[in-house]
């Protein structure tokens, strides 16, 4: 397209004029004309791209629309939703939109360079000996790049999930092609480079598990205090905001360990995405009016002589 365009600017120059003026003329018109063309291109591809980004979010709106109401929970519990798809899409777009713009003005510049007699052979040459040279210099910069690319693309986490990473659990506030930024508990913020995970678990993603463990002393009656549990979780999946959060009605899966005179229950649901913590802050505190309402008592822990 480039070809084609420098050779319609030698054609604008008027053939009569000696030949300084033609070289004066007809140099800087030519520069103007790739120029022009190069913005023309980048203009193009752009407009391509934010228009298949737009038919790809239609059609992923559209499938699950023509599900109703259940389409819309299977996104959300899933963790497909169309905000999710959307940050996803854009972040793939903006990354070919670069990609796109850098061969673009690069090829118009040697073009350019070419037209004010600069030989191209020696410098790409050049250009390729210091490249090899940075690129045994930055095989980490070049491994981290590759693993932000393939974990955008194939979608293993997004901003707003809870990640953990091996070496930290945590938030993630950003994620770009060379670093992840994540905020933990404590309010503590890690930057991790993209090509040091090597694990990933993703806690945003399809549902979660709350768990509640209560200790009983091993004398109890473990059939009524099951009884009373039950009837005190069993109602949450019934009510407002819970009932939009769970997936399934808290149970108690029964005796999950005994060590040193102690009984351990568990209570497990089955919740969306990110609703884990506090579903479990509501099981506890429903077990502990339970558990006073029908004079259960939770075992003292044995405190040794202090010195």
């Amino acid at each position: 397209m480039f070809e084609r365009l420098n050779a319609m600017a030698a054609h604008l120059v008027p053939t009569a004029l000696p030949e300084p003026w033609q070289t004066l003329v007809g140099v800087p018109l030519r520069v103007v004309v790739i120029i022009l063309g190069a913005a023309l291109a980048r203009f193009v591809v752009h407009r391509l791209v934010d228009r298949y980004v737009r038919k790809a979010n239609d059609r992923h709106e559209n499938r699950f629309t023509l599900l109703g109401a259940v389409g819309g929970v299977l996104a959300n519990a899933t963790g497909y939703g169309n905000e999710r798809h959307e940050k996803r899409v854009a972040t793939a777009a903006t990354i070919v939109k670069s990609t796109v713009s850098v061969i673009i003005i690069g090829t118009a510049l040697l073009m350019i360079l070419d037209l004010f007699g600069i030989p191209l052979g020696p410098l790409l040459a050049s250009a390729g000996v210091a490249g090899l040279a940075i690129g045994f210099g930055a095989q980490s910069l070049v491994k981290d790049t590759l693993s932000g690319l393939f974990m955008i693309v194939e979608d293993q986490y997004g901003v707003g999930d809870v990640i953990d990473t091996g070496t930290v659990v945590g938030t993630v506030e950003e994620v770009t092609l060379r670093i992840t930024r994540l905020r933990d508990g404590d309010g503590v913020v890690w930057y991790i480079r993209n090509g040091e995970i090597l694990r990933l678990g993703n806690r945003s993603q399809g549902w979660s598990v709350a768990v509640v463990d209560v200790q009983l002393a091993y004398t109890d009656d473990i059939v009524r205090v099951t009884g009373i549990m039950t009837a005190a979780v069993e109602s949450l999946a019934d009510e407002e905001p819970w009932s939009d959060v769970l997936m399934e009605t808290p149970h108690v899966t029964g005796i999950e360990a005994m060590a040193q005179g102690l009984v351990t229950l568990r209570v497990t649901a089955q919740v969306r995405a990110n609703e884990r913590d506090g579903v479990q802050r509501e099981i506890r505190r429903r077990l502990k009016v339970a558990f006073d309402a029908n004079d259960v008592q939770m075992p003292v822990p044995f405190v040794g002589p202090t010195a």
